[in-house]
């Protein structure tokens, strides 16, 4: 591989981090908030700044990790004590009278936090439910979209993913940013290789990776801000320059 250059860049200097620009009153932003590993207390109330709403109501869909309880049940203990009116969409359902579709739960809400999990099987499970053009109708809407891992991923084009057996892979995804994504990019030692590696080949297009605590604000498909509760924990965007693979460490801001 070629040398890997290493620059760490402020906002006003780096191309990669766009300044935030909100549109009129008649059009609403297009926002996703990615979070590199688990969703955190910290990042629930940051999004809930993100909805501008007193109390919002956001929804966790938990497909990723098949409704799993536990990852429902932290959901909910996630919520404790915060100004929000939480939900669950189930997509693991039985048909019954007096359902509401998943178009009419899923627009009804101001944000959306999709778990973590198995990347591959949540989005063909989307694609077969029509979540997926759901999800676009809410993005569309200004639903503010977020999610962590998995949750993080499947907003991108594609990425690297741990969805199959054996070895990390690329995954295809909603493409609602059009750039790669790798998630828990040095906290499991050969995804950040991988990654480089796939770029660099031209497998996958440039993109963003980002460490477990960190996460990435995108306004209208372009990232705005990149935010960290730990100062070691960082966001890159990784790209091939003049035949080289370039990863650069972006500017973050430290949140409580």
């Amino acid at each position: 591989m070629k040398k890997i250059i290493l620059c760490l860049l402020l906002t006003s200097a780096n191309p990669h981090i766009k300044a935030q620009t909100m549109t009129g009153s008649d059009t609403k932003d297009k926002i996703i908030f990615a979070v590199g590993g688990e969703f955190s207390k910290e990042y629930l109330q940051y999004v809930i700044g993100l909805t501008k709403k007193q109390q919002p109501k956001i929804c966790f869909l938990p497909t990723a990790a098949a409704d799993n309880p536990y990852a429902i049940n932290y959901w909910y203990e996630l919520c404790l004590g915060l100004p929000v009116i939480p939900s669950v969409q189930r997509v693991f359902v039985n048909s019954s009278p007096g359902q509401k579709s998943f178009e009419e739960n899923l627009l009804a809400v101001d944000a959306i936090v999709v778990s973590g999990g198995n990347t591959l099987n949540m989005i063909a499970i989307w694609r077969a439910q029509g979540i997926d053009t759901v999800l676009r109708k809410a993005y569309e809407k200004g639903v503010v979209l977020a999610g962590a891992s998995a949750g993080s991923l499947c907003w991108f084009k594609n990425g690297l993913s741990d969805s199959r057996p054996q070895a990390l892979s690329i995954v295809e995804c909603l493409g609602f940013i059009n750039a790669s994504h790798c998630p828990h990019y040095t906290s499991e030692k050969s995804r950040r290789p991988l990654y480089l590696q796939y770029i660099e080949k031209g497998e996958i297009p440039a993109g963003y990776a980002c460490d477990d605590k960190a996460g990435m604000l995108f306004v209208n498909g372009k990232l705005t801000k990149a935010v960290t509760l730990n100062k070691d924990e960082n966001v890159y965007y990784v790209s091939v320059k003049d035949g080289k693979i370039e990863e650069q460490k972006l500017q973050v801001e430290v949140i409580k």
